[in-house]
């Protein structure tokens, strides 16, 4: 699978619809307990995914690196097991309180890499798409 700007735009797409059935279903169930999960999908997931998915498709030598493929897959892994993790916990079951961590690893090495990736492949010689 070749990994580009619209590739993360894409995701991103789902993660939005996703948060935002999670919001109408909180309010009309007037149940907030799933705010957090809420929150991060719609941060995480959508505008973070989004903008990430804008600059890699504004500078795709960025998008095409080893980072930008690698910053994909965990935060494509990571997110979902973190979100997955913090529902159960705000449900009351605990014992998925271990699998937080690690989803949430995975996320802050993405945001990590793609720090890295961006001053390393986004600048005025990085191949700016016109």
């Amino acid at each position: 699978m070749t990994i580009t700007g619209v590739t993360y735009i894409k995701v991103s797409v789902v993660y939005f619809v996703i948060g935002v059935l999670l919001g109408m279903y909180m309010s009309i169930a007037h149940d907030y307990t799933l705010t957090g999960v809420h929150a991060h999908l719609n941060l995480l997931g959508w505008a973070s995914f989004a903008l990430a998915g804008v600059i890699y498709w504004l500078f795709p030598r960025a998008a095409a690196s080893v980072l930008g493929k690698i910053q994909f897959w965990a935060h494509s892994i990571g997110l979902p097991i973190m979100m997955i993790g913090l529902a159960f916990v705000l449900e009351g079951k605990t014992s998925f309180e271990s699998i937080i961590p690690i989803g949430a690893t995975l996320v802050v090495v993405s945001v990590i890499l793609f720090a890295i990736n961006v001053f390393m492949n986004v600048g005025p010689r990085a191949g700016i798409r016109k």
